[in-house]
């Protein structure tokens, strides 16, 4: 992946040039950004929805405003009220006087007749609001009125200046008698109809405050959610958050110059679109796994200045009838808010298959991809760069031409070649240079990664930090190879063999066979060269230990051959070496002694003579692909190839074992020292092999057996 150690920090939450403290309207800039990104990519529904909730808040909100400054100007009028003289002077009501309801206004009804006292019954309500009823006492009786609230102010107002106004006495309704209480619940209900608007609405300023508020908090949650998702899988990368240069990217000078020329081509469209070159700008990177496509495209962001949309292809595989393709559009919205940017679709091999005959929703998916990358597009959307990177693979993969066709450039990447795999392993050491021994030979590691690619070396050197760390120590060679074997083997044990000592027998003759096999056929190319014989064995070490990762009771760790082009003989060797252990375990237990521990090597060796025989026509008159006439379902192999392979995998297994009877005594020999040391490098196998030879031959020349050649210097195994 890209060293975008920034990116996994939220833009809003951090500032992109390291600072501690952004700037705040620059986080309300990026938030209002995030906002809108996420707006333009929901359905007409979704943002109908929205839209009608944030109308909702304000509204609900002013409502519930409104009514409370309503209620509070109810309340200064009571509080006016109350603040009348004599407003203390009684608390109770006269119980003996006849109460009845009062015909008109309550301010007709003072001035027309005589009052002896005014009495205010008040019951608090919600927050600031009261319940009153006033009972006006004249001429032995009182009679009752519920004002509206216009009614309740002018009376306020006038309470203060006329004559009537020192009558007036307030009782809240919590001290009245029993009596006073069933009265006015009475009152009540004759009032029921005619109370004070304030006193309905406050039940309404309420309700309405509460959904404001809920209606607030739902929208930032639901907002604050699926930002939060969307920006897992759908945010752009700034430019200035990629951290490292295209100058990091140490031994690919041919991938840098196809980005360059991406950067000039897109720098300079108009001197391009004068020769005619005005498409869509449409980039495919292709090549193995770890190769660094995703880096090179967040360095080629920085090198343009524009933010990059990182997405897994993967992540289209929705598993319904327009997932995918809606995924798309949703990314196609949310670039084209930002004009000019780049969208890169990773893990994208899927997409380059052919259509038809596979999952609809699949193919809805490439159709969409499609539409994008066609070249149909607005002038608006001529600035957005598709970059696709996949590991598609040509030979294995037939590719869907119209997809093709789309990308008006197309980056393969590759794995490193020797120099290039010791300048990225010593780039990597650099960066902890203080920690790496001194004059550390990087020639044996830089020979056993063949095939691996940068991110691989990369993980190998951090795997070799780890252990230099436990062990308290330096990076050094063997520190280096430990974490080679760790990376590329995986984790070993001892304990699942250690005490069954029949499997570890039977392994260390398997692995054996592998060994010599290999060994004989080396050993003839040498010459008699053990230097170079020991410098061009693929393997590295043999071993006993379990190996969980391919569930295999014992493993030969070995380099990947350094040959693109393999001969029908390497085949055939490549065959007798798989063959190698099963044959060992025939010699030694009988045919009835082979074990299941040869499947994998068996499977093996049966696709390597399908290859050879079906797809690359050996061992037959004609050299015709017969393997091309199937298609992905149909794998059956017919007859005529069945039995060549047959025929040639007899040959093949009986040279193997014709090889391995003349060297059993050897096989004894080293089956006994692996089982003794659990683990043998190539060097120490080498080393028992000379030692065991020149043993062999004193013997021989002690007891005649060498006739001629007694007189020739026996083999030097210490050399």
């Amino acid at each position: 992946m890209s060293d975008l150690s920034a990116a996994d920090k939220d833009p809003v939450d951090g500032n992109a040039s390291g600072n501690s403290t952004p700037s705040p309207w620059l986080s309300i800039k990026k938030l209002g950004a995030r906002l809108s990104d996420w707006f333009s990519i929901q359905s007409v529904a979704v943002k109908a929805m929205l839209i009608a909730v944030a109308i909702m808040i304000p509204v609900t909100a002013g409502y519930s405003f409104m009514v409370l400054q309503r209620q509070a100007a109810v309340a200064e009028q009571v509080k006016a009220m109350a603040g009348a003289k004599g407003a203390d002077s009684m608390w109770t009501l006269d119980e003996k006087l006849p109460v009845v309801f009062g015909t008109g206004s309550v301010l007709g009804f003072l001035e027309q007749h005589p009052v002896q006292r005014i009495t205010v019954v008040y019951k608090p309500l919600m927050w600031n609001v009261s319940e009153r009823i006033i009972l006006i006492e004249s001429n032995g009786t009182q009679y009752a009125y519920y004002p509206s609230d216009m009614e309740t102010k002018i009376f306020a107002d006038k309470a203060v200046n006329a004559s009537w106004g020192g009558k007036m006495v307030f009782i809240p309704r919590g001290e009245l008698s029993a009596t006073s209480l069933d009265m006015l619940e009475k009152l009540d209900e004759r009032f029921a109809g005619a109370r004070p608007q304030s006193e309905k609405d406050g039940w309404k300023a309420g309700v309405s405050g509460v959904l404001s508020a809920a209606l607030t908090l739902g929208l930032l949650g639901f907002l604050a959610f699926h930002l939060k998702g969307q920006f897992k899988s759908l945010r752009f990368i700034e430019p200035n958050q990629v951290h490292g240069s295209i100058e990091d990217l140490v031994g690919m000078d041919d991938i840098k110059s196809e980005v360059r020329q991406i950067k000039d081509q897109y720098e300079r469209r108009a001197a391009y679109a004068e020769y005619g070159i005005n498409k869509p700008f449409n980039v495919m990177f292709s090549g193995p796994a770890g190769t660094g496509k995703t880096k090179l495209a967040s360095y080629l962001a920085k090198e343009l200045n524009l933010p990059i949309l990182f997405h897994s292809a993967a992540n289209l595989e929705t598993g319904y009838v327009a997932g995918g393709s809606n995924t798309l559009g949703r990314i196609l919205a949310i670039a084209k808010r930002r004009k000019r940017c780049i969208v890169f679709l990773d893990e994208a091999q899927d997409l380059f298959m052919k259509r038809g005959g596979h999952r609809k929703f699949d193919d809805d998916t490439q159709n969409m991809l499609l539409a994008i990358l066609d070249g149909v597009r607005t002038k608006n959307d001529a600035e957005i760069i598709w970059i696709v990177a996949s590991n598609f693979n040509a030979e294995s993969m037939q590719m869907d031409e119209a997809m093709l066709r789309r990308f008006q450039m197309k980056v393969d990447f590759r794995l490193p070649n020797k120099e290039e795999r010791r300048a990225i392993v010593e780039y990597y050491l650099a960066q902890r240079a203080v920690k790496v021994a001194e004059g550390l030979d990087l020639r044996h590691f830089v020979e056993i990664t063949e095939g691996r690619s940068p991110a691989d070396l990369e993980t190998i050197v951090n795997q070799a930090g780890i252990t230099a760390v436990q062990a308290g120590d330096l990076i050094d060679a063997d520190t280096l190879m430990q974490a080679a074997e760790r990376v590329m083997v995986g984790n070993v044990n001892g304990n699942t063999t250690k005490e069954r000592e029949r499997d570890r027998r039977i392994i260390a003759i398997h692995e054996w066979g592998h060994f010599l096999v290999d060994f004989e056929l080396e050993r003839k190319r040498a010459a008699g060269d053990w230097d170079k014989l020991q410098a061009e064995m693929k393997t590295i070490k043999i071993s006993l230990k379990a190996n969980p990762r391919n569930n295999a009771l014992g493993f030969v760790f070995h380099k990947q051959g350094n040959n693109l082009l393999k001969t029908k003989a390497d085949i055939e060797h490549d065959v007798r070496v798989l063959l190698g252990g099963m044959a060992n375990e025939e010699l030694f237990f009988g045919e009835e002694g082979t074990t299941n521990g040869a499947h994998n090597d068996i499977t093996r060796v049966t696709k390597l003579l399908h290859h050879a025989v079906a797809e690359m026509g050996m061992y037959r008159k004609t050299r015709l692909n017969f393997g091309a006439l199937n298609d992905g379902s149909n794998r059956t192999v017919d007859e005529e190839t069945r039995s060549i392979m047959e025929m040639q995998s007899e040959r093949l297994y009986g040279e193997t074992k014709a090889t391995l009877s003349r060297l059993k005594p050897l096989t004894e020999h080293l089956a006994g020292k692996l089982m003794d040391t659990s683990e043998m490098s190539l060097k120490e196998a080498l080393y028992e092999i000379r030692a065991f030879e020149a043993a062999c031959f004193s013997f021989d020349s002690r007891v005649g057996l060498n006739g001629a050649s007694t007189a020739q210097a026996a083999p030097d195994a210490a050399a």
